[in-house]
């Protein structure tokens, strides 16, 4: 039996997707806070378990009788450290066999200050004692993909990332290097660092972006302080405007940079090009 955690998100439906290629619907829990908004995967013939961090006690019944479990990381920043421990002493009580993580790149060494509540989460897993995988995802290509609109209404492409390298991947392409270690074998104890296969500077995604939609879209450099306050003033609340800008600070240190090739190797076949993404974002 497996079952995830954070069903009902992007990632999350994209590994269900993904899972369903091996293992009967039967066989699979979603695990959500809000099971009536997961008619769809319940028609699928997944079973949907009401699973919310913030309320421990619904976690028994969510697991019961998991022997697998993937913990997608949460989305509530601040708040995914103890989240995370609920889920893992719950899964512990429950007997799952196997806990797969979804943390960040080189969480153990990054800068970006998404990776605190990270490396708090891996050493929960660590004191658990229940075998484990820690799935250490890179950068989506589609968080960069989101400002493609803004780009093209405002002649430029902003950000913070100066010249760093970023080997990013397409999301699906994580949801299936998930789905495979899931129902994978000889994975516990494992620690994948997982990116794509090439990497890219800002300027070199303006420069796509560009070739692609027709128009002149330079990259333009902004300082980190800067850079949020361009994304608050775009409307995105200040904590993630804070996240955004710190993470393309990082990159301009390398944070988002790696060059090992793991996850293609994990999925058999090479990450989503950058030239993709952005042809399936001009398309929406």
């Amino acid at each position: 039996m497996f079952a995830l955690t954070g069903a009902s998100g992007q990632l999350g439906r994209l590994v269900i997707d993904n899972l369903l290629t091996k293992v009967a619907p039967s066989r699979v829990a979603a695990a959500v806070r809000r099971p009536d908004k997961a008619a769809d995967l319940a028609a699928l013939g997944v079973q949907v378990r009401l699973a919310d961090y913030d309320r421990p006690e619904t976690l028994a019944d969510a697991f019961a009788g998991v022997e697998r479990l993937l913990l997608i990381s949460s989305s509530e920043v601040g708040k995914r450290a103890s989240q995370h421990r609920a889920v893992i002493a719950a899964a512990k009580r429950a007997g799952v066999k196997l806990i797969v993580y979804t943390s960040l790149l080189h969480a153990d060494a990054s800068p970006l200050g998404l990776a605190g509540e990270h490396k708090e989460s891996e050493a929960a897993l660590t004191a658990s004692g229940v075998p484990f995988v820690i799935l250490r995802n890179g950068w989506y290509t589609e968080n960069y993909a989101a400002s493609i609109a803004p780009a093209l209404a405002h002649g430029a492409f902003i950000g913070a990332a100066a010249d760093g390298r970023i080997s990013s991947a397409a999301r699906a392409d994580y949801a299936e290097a998930a789905a495979a270690v899931l129902a994978g074998e000889s994975h516990a104890g494992r620690i994948y660092e997982l990116a794509g296969d090439t990497s890219y500077t800002l300027s070199d995604f303006a420069a796509e972006l560009s070739r692609q939609s027709g128009k002149s879209i330079p990259y333009k450099n902004l300082t980190e302080e800067d850079y949020k306050a361009a994304l608050v003033g775009a409307g995105l609340p200040e904590i993630f405007a804070a996240l955004y800008a710190d993470s393309d600070a990082g990159a301009a240190k390398g944070a988002l940079f790696d060059d090992g090739r793991q996850l293609s190797a994990l999925i058999g076949r090479p990450t989503t090009p950058l030239a993709t993404v952005i042809a399936a974002t001009l398309k929406k």
